[in-house]
């Protein structure tokens, strides 16, 4: 257990995740703070109030002001605008970079030593505005988006092959974004490489179905976005650091030239621990891995140049 845990936006997103931390009671305190005013101090209430009957000690704390945040142990960015049905995730790329750039800039003052971890989208380049703003080591500001990708993919092979979750294992590289490649070369069921179970055909259908996981979730909710899932899969990645499991999980990472890319934030396999990324893992990938991957890259590449006028260096 750590001391204090942030979620910056009590939202969807933040408020299911919010809870999900203090029912694992990964920490003391649990602070949410949110702009619009009664939000995060009513639904950490809430929250609180659920404590007697799921049997947690965890303290909420609901702000709209970030001294709250004051020296947490990792501060996770929720805040910024959903997308709506039709919208891509860089559709959100101008008025979420000014939000990130805002929620970073208190993260720097009064969470100097904290770990980041950025949900927000388009969720690569959100990353670099919050290692840019913030200044603090690669190692401590990343993302979450190849968890929920890689949950999305392992939910279709369950379902198609009525078997467990937790038997299904699957990677998935590149940006958070409809060009992400999920490894099917690297994605086993028990064990049993996935080619073995399924024709092409159909696994074809699971990624296509996987690229478009959270459009499809939009396209239903009409008016927001999904948030069970991404919640829960940040959990996964803040236990790990808090309890230093050194998960091998796919993050979207600052890459200093692995896989032979230079200063950008893509989704690659990492090793999580107390220090945040303790390590990178590189795959061996085929040639058609690296040419899905080269095209991901470049739509994050893209993303990055538009940043450039709207983020002052």
């Amino acid at each position: 257990m750590v001391h204090k845990i942030s979620v910056i936006g009590a939202g969807n997103v933040g408020a299911t995740l919010a809870q999900r931390l203090a029912e694992k009671e990964l920490s003391k305190y649990v602070a949410m703070v949110d702009v619009v005013e009664g939000v995060p101090q009513g639904k950490a209430l809430d929250i609180q109030e659920s404590a007697p009957v799921y049997g947690y000690d965890t303290q909420m704390i609901g702000s709209n002001t970030y001294d709250a945040i004051r020296d947490s142990d990792i501060v996770v960015i929720t805040a910024g605008l959903p997308r709506k049905p039709g919208m891509s995730r860089d559709d959100l790329l101008d008025a979420n970079a000014k939000i990130m750039t805002q929620v970073c800039e208190n993260i720097k003052k009064e969470a100097p030593n904290a770990m980041v971890i950025v949900v927000s989208n388009p969720l690569d380049a959100m990353c670099h505005v919050a290692l840019q703003v913030t200044g603090f080591p690669h190692r401590r500001v990343f993302g979450m988006a190849g968890v929920l990708d890689a949950a999305r993919f392992r939910t279709f092979i369950a379902e198609a092959l009525d078997v467990s979750v937790e038997q299904v294992q699957a990677f998935v590289l590149g940006g958070h974004g409809d060009s992400m490649v999920p490894l099917v070369r690297y994605t086993t069921i028990a064990g049993i490489p996935i080619a073995d179970l399924l024709p092409p055909d159909k696994i074809e259908q699971l990624v296509t179905r996987t690229r478009n996981g959270g459009a499809e979730i939009v396209q239903f909710l009409k008016t927001g976005s999904a948030y069970y899932a991404p919640s829960a899969s940040v959990v996964e990645m803040v236990e790990s650091i808090v309890k230093d499991k050194k998960k091998i999980l796919p993050c979207s990472v600052y890459l200093s030239g692995e896989y032979g890319i230079n200063g950008l934030y893509v989704g690659v396999p990492t090793k999580l621990g107390k220090n945040g990324i303790e390590q990178i893992l590189e795959l061996p990938l085929s040639d058609q891995e690296r040419q899905e991957l080269n095209v991901s890259i470049e739509d994050v590449k893209q993303n990055v140049e538009k940043l450039k006028t709207m983020v002052p260096a």
